[in-house]
């Protein structure tokens, strides 16, 4: 029996939030990227909040993308993460790629995440 895409991404999802869990002092950053946009959210798994949120649908960064769907717009977004977390005193964060393979959008994001100052 063959799985589909969907339900493999859902399997190293799974494997994935079973050793990754997000505190106050360490949270969560959580990538989602669909066919059109890319979000992040860094997420407190402890009180169930989440921190600091950006997209490729927020008004501020859409102005400077050529596309919302592109490595490039993955590194804006990792950078524009980073300045959040850091305005909010979070400096180190546990990564959680969703179930999605690093590479890519995902490994572009995360590595402007961290030249912009975010440890994982």
């Amino acid at each position: 029996m063959a799985f589909s895409r969907a339900e493999n991404r859902d399997n190293r999802r799974g494997r994935v939030r079973r050793k990754v869990r997000g505190s106050a002092e360490r949270p969560r950053l959580s990538i989602y990227r669909s066919l059109k946009h890319i979000y992040v959210q860094v997420i407190s798994d402890e009180s169930g909040r989440t921190l600091a949120a950006v997209s490729t649908e927020a008004p501020e960064l859409r102005a400077g993308l050529s596309s919302k769907r592109n490595k490039d717009a993955a590194a804006q977004l990792g950078k524009a993460i980073a300045e959040r977390c850091r305005a909010q005193g979070i400096n180190e964060v546990i990564f959680d790629r969703n179930g999605f393979l690093y590479h890519g959008r995902v490994k572009a994001l995360a590595e402007a995440a961290r030249e912009a100052g975010l440890k994982f």
